[in-house]
C-alpha cells in the first residue's frame, strides 16, 4: 500500500516545531509494511490542503492519505473543510471508531473533527494533531485500512469475516 502523509501546520510549516506527529505515523506505516510515496508539511490553509489532497487523488499517487493536524476547534483548523471539499463520499465508520476509542484515554477525544472520505481510489484519514493521538488512534484502525482499501481498489471483494 502506498501511503502519503501530510502534517497541517503553520509552526511546522515555519520550521517553529518540530513534526513529531507525522515522523510517529511515518514510523507505524513501515512497521506495517507500507511504502511511504511522500511526506510533506503544509500550512494552515484550506485551499492549499484541498487543491493538495485533490491532487495526489487525481494523479493517484498514493492508496491511503493520512493527516495530522488541523482537526480542533480553533479557527486554523480547517482539515476536515479542506478534506470534505475533495471527497466523493466519507467512510464515518473510521473517524467513528477513532473518537470511541480515544474516548476511553480521554474526554477530550469529544473535540475532534477528523474524518474519513474517498476520492476516486484512495482513502484520506484525519488524524488528530497530538503524537500520543496519533499513536493511538492510528494503532486502533491501522490493521483494517488494507483490507478496506484492497476493497476500495476491486481487489477484494468480500467483506464478511472469515
Amino acid at each position: 500500500m502506498r501511503v502519503y502523509i501530510i502534517t497541517l501546520s503553520d509552526k511546522g510549516y515555519t520550521n517553529e516545531r518540530e513534526d513529531v506527529s507525522g515522523k510517529v505515523i511515518c514510523e507505524m506505516v513501515t512497521e506495517k509494511g507500507y511504502t511511504i510515496v511522500n511526506y510533506i508539511i503544509l500550512p494552515d490553509e484550506r485551499d492549499l490542503i484541498a487543491n493538495t489532497l485533490k491532487e495526489i487523488c487525481d494523479k493517484n499517487e498514493a492508496d491511503l492519505i493520512l493527516t495530522t493536524g488541523g482537526t480542533g476547534l480553533s479557527k486554523r483548523d480547517v482539515t476536515p473543510q479542506a478534506t470534505k471539499d475533495v471527497v466523493e463520499y466519507e467512510v464515518p465508520g473510521i473517524a467513528e471508531a477513532m473518537r470511541y476509542n480515544s474516548l476511553q484515554i480521554t474526554k477530550r477525544a469529544m473535540l475532534s473533527r477528523s474524518i474519513a472520505g474517498v476520492r476516486n481510489t484512495t482513502l484520506i484519514i484525519n488524524l488528530p494533531g497530538s503524537p500520543k493521538a496519533v499513536k493511538e488512534n492510528l494503532e486502533f484502525i491501522i490493521d483494517e485500512l488494507s483490507h478496506g482499501i484492497d476493497i476500495l481498489k476491486g481487489s477484494a471483494s468480500e467483506c464478511a469475516r472469515k
